[in-house]
């Protein structure tokens, strides 16, 4: 049996502990959070590829009864006129599941049989070619024959094996925020040069992107992120100004850069990378798709290589890094919300022409569609020991 810690309880380590689990591996999880994390935007998935790995989990049909389905929402001037339409198809897939409900069926599905660890997080690895010394935050120190950084484009793994974070994140330039604020139920769109207010759509209750220079960092600090995204908003008409003053009562306030992860290998000895960490967070609505899917894949290459760490890390490399190329060359932030006026009458004029013409909007969807991969036969058998 191998012992495997994953780092990271969202979406993509409870999917490979799911894998994992079913191959036979003794798989732990910690989590820096006290439990999984609520909120976040709606996440969609398309494609043969993510609906096959969701139906080998088991989880499709449990997850058809959470999806929501976007209205066409109504773009408006700072006087409240409407002067176009966003379509409700833009940004939403054929399943389209709010992030905390399936981060929780996830963890439910795997909470008896994975070690999960809340509150915790990794201080220290030293690999020594036959497995990881792993030290926690909160004093443990434990022996691992694989560990998976699956803690996002902010990955604690990565800064503590590649290096500081700098030397592989890129800010793209925008600042996107999740809360949720009791502004009305109404689809509605809004922007300005360098921002734009969302609120009633499927991605959270109110979903505001801003151009903005990188932030100071203030990952554990809400209150500051308010203030740095006020300031970002301060030129801001229409219900703008209404919208910060809120911020103070928003039941769950949560915000990150758009960024690119570029990592000249995903793995390093025994440590390797998944999801976000290993390529970052375009916006571009099928990233956790490209997750799930890499969880499947690393588990399969695992199972096929049958202990050699080595072979399964480089094969699992191999086969996915082509699929995330896209997340590199989108950015979802120029789009939602342009720097100049001109700008967004142009996004406003694609918008038209999709919400009349399907095809543009199926050619939104070819990165996630365009998956192929093997097939990972038996995958639910147990490894030899």
């Amino acid at each position: 049996m191998t012992r495997i810690l994953i780092s990271g309880a969202s979406i993509a380590g409870p999917a490979l502990a799911f894998w994992l689990h079913r191959s036979g591996h003794d798989v732990t999880v910690v989590e820096k959070n006290d439990g999984i994390r609520p909120g976040g935007q709606a996440v969609d998935f398309k494609g043969a590829t993510h609906m096959q790995v969701l139906r080998e989990m088991g989880i499709l049909d449990e997850l058809r009864q959470y999806d929501i389905r976007d209205e066409d929402a109504a773009i408006v001037d700072e006087h409240g006129r409407t002067i176009g339409v966003a379509p409700g198809g833009f940004g939403s897939g054929e399943l389209n599941v709010p992030r905390d409900t399936i981060a929780t069926v996830l963890y439910e599905r795997t909470k008896d049989d994975v070690d999960y660890r809340f509150g915790d997080r990794i201080s220290r690895m030293v690999d020594d070619g036959e497995g990881v010394t792993v030290t926690l935050r909160s004093g443990s120190v434990e022996r691992f024959d694989l560990v998976v950084g699956a803690d996002g484009v902010h990955s604690g793994v990565r800064r503590l094996v590649w290096g500081p974070e700098e030397q592989f994140v890129e800010h793209r330039g925008h600042h996107y925020v999740l809360a949720d604020l009791d502004l009305g139920d109404d689809d509605v769109v809004y922007s300005q040069p360098g921002m734009t207010v969302m609120l009633g759509g499927s991605k959270a209750p109110t979903f505001i992107v801003v151009a903005a220079d990188r932030f100071p960092g203030a990952r554990d600090d809400v209150d500051e992120q308010k203030r740095q995204i006020a300031g970002a908003l301060r030129e801001g008409r229409w219900r703008i100004p209404e919208i910060v003053d809120r911020f103070a009562d928003a039941r769950s306030f949560y915000t990150d850069s758009i960024s690119r992860v570029t990592v000249g290998r995903w793995s390093r000895g025994r440590v390797v990378l998944l999801g976000d960490s290993a390529w970052g967070n375009a916006l571009s609505g099928y990233g956790t798709g490209l997750a799930l899917v890499a969880a499947y894949v690393l588990a399969g290459e695992l199972r096929l290589a049958d202990g050699d760490v080595a072979t399964a890390l480089a094969e699992y490399e191999a086969r996915y890094r082509p699929y995330t190329a896209a997340s590199h060359k989108v950015n979802a932030g120029a789009l939602l919300a342009p720097r100049t006026m001109r700008g967004i009458r142009l996004r406003n004029l694609f918008f038209r022409a999709a919400s009349i013409a399907s095809p543009l909007m199926r050619l939104l969807d070819l990165p996630a569609k365009g998956l192929d991969l093997r097939r990972y036969e038996g995958a639910a058998s147990p490894v030899r020991r």
